[in-house]
């Protein structure tokens, strides 16, 4: 007859290991226990639809770095190899080609929420600039990856953004050959880039993931209304306006993970070279440094920061174009950073900010995305003059932010989250 007394095995296992590793207590902490609004709509899926792809980055990445050869002679051919010898290698390489472009969509959409419901402000600043580090990250992962096929766009794409460093008075033409390893992009300057590629930057992305997550579940998620829920709980602690994450969220996060993978899946087996923008046409011919392709841009999740380089086209207080270009190019990317402290208005969600921050807000995204289509189109004077405005409105959304936030008038935010 078996003890009553003795417990059964399975606990037995874990009590032997919560007393030498808080397994059980980061699953309540971060799960079971972890009180979420109850008010997630669609806009939040893309942050467990980003630890997905990640997942699949990771994964192929992984299986795409036994049959690939990291040197000029050999990088392009082994590409061919994959695609064409190895078992399934094509559908892996898709896989890993494809998934960065999804990665950059679900990664902007998600940006986007922060950008509509304010969750970006207090006490949530860390979450945002740990989230912020992350994209820049995943951009310059990104950005090494695009070299390592060594076709002509990857050669000559790489050439250009190097050679953008240069552009830095006094350290600049120094920056960038060290950058590059070289004189000149070679054979170094590839094999550098894939050693940062998949061992470096993809540690530098999964601290910056782990931290980003501890920082939200530190303070808790923001809603579509922007109320903390913390504020109102019952006799047991528990937010009145909350439910477990585990299992609530979890299984409402499958119903979005199905639908992604069956578009996801749609992309990769009908069009994964997506008409030439997640895999150009001049990439399926090797790099050649003597020939130059037609028109050089980058892939189209860089090309709103590229369009904004290439409108700047005057010189201004004794500057270049190149050098201003390249200066607001990373202002861009810095505004982002510090978006918490612009935004002075007393409530975090668009449901209740005044009309000037949601016609900025509309501004800026339509401006971003058209800056994305101009950035892959060859340059004319009349897309040079509709990119020198979408900068602009790009820049107002940010250094008008402190005034339109603070004194436009707010609608009244409930006490409670309205459940929609």
């Amino acid at each position: 007859m078996a003890n009553p007394d003795k417990p059964k095995a399975g606990r037995g296992v874990m009590r032997w290991v919560d007393e030498r590793f808080p397994a059980t207590r980061m699953w309540q902490e971060h799960l079971s226990r972890y009180y979420a609004p109850k008010n997630f709509n669609f806009w939040y899926f893309f942050g467990s639809l980003a630890m997905l792809v990640l997942v699949n980055q990771l994964l192929t990445g992984l299986w795409l770095t036994m049959s690939f050869n990291p040197s000029a002679e050999g990088a392009f051919a082994s590409v061919e190899y994959i695609m064409r010898d190895v078992e399934w290698g094509w559908l892996i390489r898709y896989m890993h080609s494809t998934g960065a472009s999804a990665f950059f969509v679900v990664v902007y959409l998600h940006m986007f929420r922060g950008l509509l419901y304010g969750s970006y402000k207090a006490p949530r600043e860390l979450v945002w600039v740990f989230g912020m580090a992350l994209y820049l990250a995943l951009m310059a992962e990104a950005f090494m990856g695009y070299l390592l096929p060594w076709g002509q766009m990857s050669y000559w794409g790489a050439q250009v953004i190097i050679s953008l460093f240069s552009a830095i008075p006094g350290i600049g033409p120094d920056l960038a050959q060290w950058i590059r390893g070289d004189y000149l992009i070679s054979g170094i300057t590839l094999n550098r880039f894939f050693a940062l590629h998949v061992v470096a930057l993809p540690i530098v992305i999964l601290a910056l993931v782990v931290l980003h997550i501890i920082a939200l579940h530190e303070v808790g998620s923001n809603n579509p209304d922007g109320i903390e829920i913390k504020d109102k709980k019952d006799e047991q602690g528990k937010p009145l306006d909350g439910i477990p994450f585990h299992p609530y969220y979890v299984v409402k996060d499958l119903v979005g993970v199905a639908v992604f993978l069956f578009v996801f899946c749609a992309v990769l087996f009908y069009f994964p070279e997506g008409g030439g923008y997640f895999l150009e046409t001049p990439n399926f011919e090797p790099a050649n440094p003597m020939q130059t392709p037609d028109h050089i841009a980058p892939v189209w999740y860089f090309t709103p920061f590229y369009a904004i380089l290439r409108a700047i086209n005057f010189s201004l207080f004794g500057l270049d174009a190149k050098f201003l270009g390249v200066m607001c190019m990373g202002a861009a990317i810095a505004l982002l950073f510090v978006l918490p402290w612009l935004d002075r208005s007393a409530v975090r969600s668009i449901r209740y900010k005044g009309w000037c921050s949601r016609l900025m807000l509309t501004l800026f995204a339509i401006s971003f995305v058209v800056l994305g289509v101009l950035g892959v189109l060859p340059p004319t004077a009349e897309r040079t003059a509709l990119a020198q405005l979408c900068a602009v409105l790009y820049f107002a959304f940010f250094l008008l932010m402190p005034f339109y936030s603070r004194w436009e008038k707010t609608k009244p935010v409930p006490e409670r989250v309205t459940g929609r």
